[in-house]
């Protein structure tokens, strides 16, 4: 059979098909309406895809919800405008959450001997857990500890990498920790 016979049958078989589906009975109105749908701003309050079962005042909402890493200039102990909001975020979730210890874990890069790095971290650390104390977070709930550059998050030489490594971790903890 000629390639256009072929194609001629194809066209046909479409043809009828599109006749069929035109045949059948209009739709309701009303299932033509588009669904309400949020404007695109960027947040929604529908959680992530496979997030949809993350409880509330559970340690996958900190994480997921409120943050748990401040980062700092290099050499510096100071808390700058980012760091104070996200630990604003976990003051007001660790207020809502009594039952939540806080393990404050401070970092440092390779900028410095040991000793001085060791000793910024554990400054990291003091001063997140200072921050989260003015705002209302009881002392006795939360630790620092600092590990200088023992735990990098990744060993590089370029200083926009480094910036990585110089952090406080929040770790929440059911029960405080002896060392």
């Amino acid at each position: 059979m000629p390639a256009t016979t072929a194609y001629m049958r194809r066209l046909a078989a479409a043809a009828t098909l599109l006749a069929l589906t035109a045949c059948t009975t209009a739709p309701d109105v009303a299932s033509l309406e588009e669904p309400a749908v949020a404007p695109m701003t960027g947040q929604t309050n529908d959680p992530a895809p496979g997030f949809e079962n993350v409880a509330a005042g559970s340690e996958e909402d900190f994480i997921l919800n409120v943050g748990r890493r401040i980062y700092f200039k290099e050499d510096s102990a100071a808390l700058d405008s980012v760091a104070m909001a996200t630990l604003d975020n976990q003051a007001a979730w660790l207020n809502k959450n009594p039952n939540w210890l806080l393990k404050l874990q401070g970092f440092a890069d390779d900028s410095g001997s040991l000793s001085t790095m060791q000793t910024l971290s554990q400054k990291r650390a003091d001063a997140a857990m200072a921050y989260l104390a003015s705002r209302g977070v009881d002392p006795s709930r939360m630790w620092a500890k600092g590990y200088g550059n023992d735990r990098e998050v990744r060993d590089c030489t370029e200083r926009s990498c480094k910036v990585q490594n110089r952090r406080v971790v929040s770790n929440l903890r059911a029960a405080r920790e002896t060392s």
